[in-house]
């Protein structure tokens, strides 16, 4: 059995758990945004007040602001076992998406396929479905009864006209952690290269993108307790094979192929904070640094969370009046727990609020996936998610809420 999560220590790099205004409450809303971790307020705090310059001139506070945006994109490539230049920022995962697309329009040829599933949040699914005449899409469907992206569905839809698979890592109401690095296999087999939305799994540990075999794998800083930008990788490989979308000058350069617009200094800077945060967690676990932390990090992270989320799983699998969507084992899922009521969603978080807990109600942009289970999206689902510093106390208070309520 690995290291137990030192659950007062990581709330403590959490300055909310300080705030008085948020005293009693219980945040049950991480899919649409964590709480921000000291050291990446530290450090967008000191690039505001002390190196609000235009980066990279030769004097000094300019040269420090380059270097510290220059630290987030060496420090956080290694956590994730791809080169410096194969990882850029954006304005957000919607635009990084977006843009991306763009390139792969202009790359496709008519009779060219791509593959994209109905279990991604809209801003994924969307930007792929947009594809010019003559380029076939192909819909991975999920299971309607489990949600889940079944292997063989998507064997019968590959072949050498597949030239792009787009699949999330975890939906954010299923909550299944998808077998990335086997359907990689599976889409390479063809030529085909892959694309993982990484939204909704990265907030729960920074993954090693090479292992997987994601060609592409994008992510928000702002659920992963960073913060609002865009993370995406792109591999060499694959990304010097699309038509550039930044200036024609930079056109050399992989980390800027894909962000037409300049970044946002400060906020990149900021970023550094997530890899000093995932440092010092496995530091004070007993890790090291580096792709070393971030695989510690992720041990530790999944542990905590399979551990409180186990119990809320049993206990909305147990409620007669309450569909729960995806998995009902916490080993294989994210913590994002989507609730079918006999009401609406959004009305059922607005219940739970007087209680002390955040939460979420509606259809979170997923409306296919929900659609494809059978769910009315006009209720929608309330959901729950939380992340390796929600307590199991706080989980207590929520059944307790939910008991409540339902």
């Amino acid at each position: 059995m690995g290291m137990k999560l030192d659950i007062d220590w990581v709330r403590a790099q959490f300055p909310a758990f300080d705030v008085p205004s948020l005293a009693g409450q219980a945040f049950f809303e991480n899919a649409g945004g964590s709480y921000t971790c000291r050291q990446v307020i530290d450090r967008l705090f000191r690039f505001y007040t002390e190196r609000k310059v235009q980066p990279y001139a030769p004097y000094v506070a300019s040269t420090l602001g380059g270097d510290e945006m220059d630290e987030a994109r060496v420090r956080l490539s290694a956590m994730m076992g791809v080169k410096p230049h194969e990882l850029s920022f954006g304005p957000s995962t919607t635009q990084n998406v977006y843009v991306l697309a763009a390139a792969v329009r202009q790359w496709l040829e008519p009779g060219d396929a791509i593959i994209v599933s109905n279990q991604d949040h809209e801003a994924n699914a969307g930007a792929w479905r947009k594809m010019p005449e003559g380029v076939e899409v192909r819909e991975w469907k999920l299971n309607p009864e489990t949600g889940s992206l079944d292997h063989e569905a998507l064997a019968d839809l590959l072949d050498e006209k597949v030239k792009l698979v787009c699949f999330p890592h975890c939906s954010n109401v299923v909550g299944e952690i998808n077998d990335v690095t086997a359907i990689a296999a599976m889409a390479h087999d063809v030529g085909a290269a892959v694309v993982v939305d990484g939204v909704s799994y990265a907030p729960h540990g920074l993954v090693d993108v090479a292992a997987l075999g994601a060609d592409v794998y994008m992510f928000s800083a702002y659920k992963t307790y960073g913060p609002h930008q865009g993370i995406m990788v792109v591999r060499e490989a694959f990304g010097m094979r699309l038509p550039n979308q930044g200036h024609w000058f930079n056109g050399d350069h992989l980390e800027k192929r894909f962000t037409p617009a300049g970044p946002d200094h400060a906020q990149v800077a900021a970023c550094a904070g997530m890899a000093d945060y995932i440092d010092a967690l496995s530091g004070h676990h007993g890790g090291g640094t580096g792709a070393d932390a971030a695989r510690t990090a992720h041990g530790l992270m999944r542990g905590a969370e399979e551990a409180v989320l186990q119990p809320l799983l049993e206990y909305v699998s147990a409620k007669n009046s309450v569909r729960l969507l995806g998995p009902k084992q916490a080993a294989g899922r994210a913590p994002t727990v989507a609730l079918e009521l006999n009401g609406s969603g959004e009305e059922a978080a607005a219940e739970l609020a007087p209680l002390g807990i955040m939460a979420g109600g509606g259809d979170f942009y997923a409306g296919r996936p929900l659609e494809a289970l059978g769910v009315d999206t006009k209720k929608g689902v309330l959901r729950l998610s939380f992340t390796h510093y929600t307590s199991a106390a706080e989980v207590d208070a929520l059944i307790g809420a939910l008991d409540q309520t339902l």
